[in-house]
């Protein structure tokens, strides 16, 4: 018997046959050539734009001629004696937000080296556990942030080190580590016979990065993407804002780390090959995001959902200038703050997106006011995207508005976990289908709704509790500011509902009367049994919460 006809349902994207739903958006085009490597494509662009970035504290502009000048001069610097940065090798980027940072990135990925970024908040234990695990030849920092590196840890001999920070000047106390500045190699004349060699010849399918993900459930894990998952995602990043063939130039201010994989996707690669200006801050600051939106001109504001929740607690009207879009991602909005913005701010439309470091940043997006207007949606799949819902526990792929674990399956989906087998075929199935570990659904429309993370589900006496489900109801509460809700262990039940939370200025709120407010609300299953009160609930940077910090702030008395 033949097998049913693959059809697609316009609406929803669902195809009954293979049990997969496909994207509604136009696929974007990918290079044929498996030969062109990320900054190859991303210099090759053709575009109208001008200044490719802004240092938003001094007010320096880099052009595009002058960034991809610097891009040949220090790749040509890193190539030679006594970097001699080879292909394969890894090159860490320990630095917060430059400008310098995307030519060291991009220098260094040319040559066929791979990206690994760290987060200048780690403390010099996390960095070294970082560093033995990736054991990069080369390492770009900051005077500042120099005493977190581990000394003598690369992978062929002493770690190598250049000096990523304007007006720099080599230290006299450390001559054996730190090797030049980035300005210096900036400034080398490039090598055109050099970039022909046949050891630095670059494919799609050569790692590119080495980003290690958040852990906000367990110990971090390197993952390792190709330059054909960077390329794919330039592609979407650019027919998401609109950007190819544009005759307008976009300005977007860079506010969240470069570190983080949609920081080094977006404004280190992605905004580069399409003309637009990306304005550099260092560090988030309300007032210094301010000017700078003001200053500069600034029509999209990437952030993350903290940011959003400041400007919208702030008491006054805050001055926005010519700014038109806001781009959230890391974490889901919720109703009651999409709407509190828009008639606060009723110029700027707030657009949001979903990824995992593991799908190379956007898996699913709103692109529009009426997309966002979904509310609760994390948006239609992205292009070149499929995705299935799979029962967790009979492996089943659902149709629609059924609830499972979401799995997606795109160009930019990561190669592996970097030197852990068993986690990759645990995660990425040997067809290329990454388990993404969130509780999903997609409706009859096409939109994705994250219910919650696989892992963290409460499970009381068999039921499955999901967190966010608790945590959206308790932020209903007039004198609850935030919430996190984690399981608590216990012999008889298994696990039940705890919920940590922060109340609101002047409240006087007890655990009763919490335990109460949601008691008659819910399944007697999904009932808070436990409460703690704190100042404040901690989060990544992207605005996860860390659950496993609290998990383990919980246990430590049993």
């Amino acid at each position: 018997m033949a097998p049913p006809p693959e059809v697609v349902d316009a609406r929803s994207g669902y195809c009954a046959a293979t049990r997969t739903f496909r994207s509604k958006r136009a696929d974007v085009p990918l290079p044929a050539d498996r030969g062109t490597d990320v900054v190859t494509f991303l210099a090759s662009r053709r575009h109208a734009g001008v200044v490719a970035l802004v240092d938003a504290a001094t007010g320096r502009r880099v052009t595009f001629p002058e960034l991809w000048r610097s891009v040949a001069g220090a790749a040509a610097a890193l190539a030679a004696p006594p970097l001699s940065l080879r292909k394969g090798q890894v090159a860490l980027i320990l630095s917060p937000n430059s400008v310098h940072f995307p030519v060291a990135a991009l220098a260094a990925m040319s040559l066929g080296a791979v990206i690994t970024t760290a987060n200048p908040l780690n403390t010099p234990a996390e960095i070294a556990k970082q560093v033995a695990d990736a054991r990069p030849a080369i390492a770009f920092t900051t005077r500042d942030l120099l005493p977190k590196l581990p000394r003598g840890a690369a992978g062929d001999g002493p770690l190598r080190v250049v000096l990523l920070e304007s007006g720099a000047r080599l230290p006299s106390d450390d001559p054996s580590s730190v090797v030049a500045t980035i300005e210096e190699i900036s400034a080398t004349p490039p090598d055109p016979a050099a970039r022909r060699s046949r050891d630095r010849v670059v494919t799609q399918d050569d790692p590119a990065t080495l980003l290690y993900s958040s852990g906000t459930t367990g110990p971090s894990k390197g993952v390792v993407a190709t330059h054909r998952s960077l390329i794919a995602m330039v592609q979407i990043i650019m027919t998401r804002f609109r950007l190819e063939g544009s005759d307008r130039t976009e300005t977007f201010l860079c506010t969240v780390p470069m570190f983080h994989v949609y920081g080094l996707v977006a404004f280190a690669t992605g905004l580069l090959g399409c003309g637009a200006t990306v304005v550099v801050l260092s560090k988030y600051e309300l007032p210094e995001m301010l000017r700078a939106i003001n200053e500069y001109g600034v029509t999209y504001l990437p952030l993350v959902p903290p940011i959003l929740v400041a400007m919208l607690a702030h008491p006054k009207t805050l001055p926005l200038g010519q700014l038109r879009k806001v781009l959230s991602g890391g974490a889901p909005l919720s109703k009651d703050l999409i709407e509190g913005f828009r008639e606060k701010y009723p110029q700027v439309e707030i657009l949001q997106g979903y990824g995992l470091t593991e799908s190379t940043a956007i898996g699913a997006s709103t692109d529009s006011a009426e997309e966002s207007r979904r509310y609760g949606t994390a948006g239609l799949l992205s292009p070149n995207t499929e995705a299935k819902i799979v029962d967790p526990e009979t492996g089943e792929a659902l149709p629609v508005n059924r609830t499972g674990e979401l799995w997606i399956r795109g160009p930019y989906v990561m190669k592996e976990y970097f030197k852990n087998t068993e986690a990759t075929q645990a995660t990425k199935t040997p067809d290329g289908w990454l388990k993404t570990g969130d509780l999903c659904y997609i409706d009859e429309d096409g939109y994705l709704f994250v219910v919650d993370r696989l892992k963290e589900l409460i499970k009381y006496k068999g039921y499955q509790v999901p967190p966010a489900e608790l945590e959206a109801l308790l932020l209903t509460h007039p004198e609850i500011a935030d919430v996190a809700v984690i399981p608590f262990p216990d012999r008889e039940v298994g696990q039940f509902p705890m919920a940590y939370v922060v109340r609101k200025k002047g409240s006087n709120l007890s655990e009763r009367e919490v335990m109460e407010f949601v008691a008659k609300q819910v399944a007697p299953y999904k009932k808070v049994r436990k409460v703690a009160f704190v100042t404040e609930i901690p989060k990544n940077a992207s605005g996860k919460i860390l659950r496993k910090d609290l998990i383990k702030l919980a246990t430590s008395k049993l």
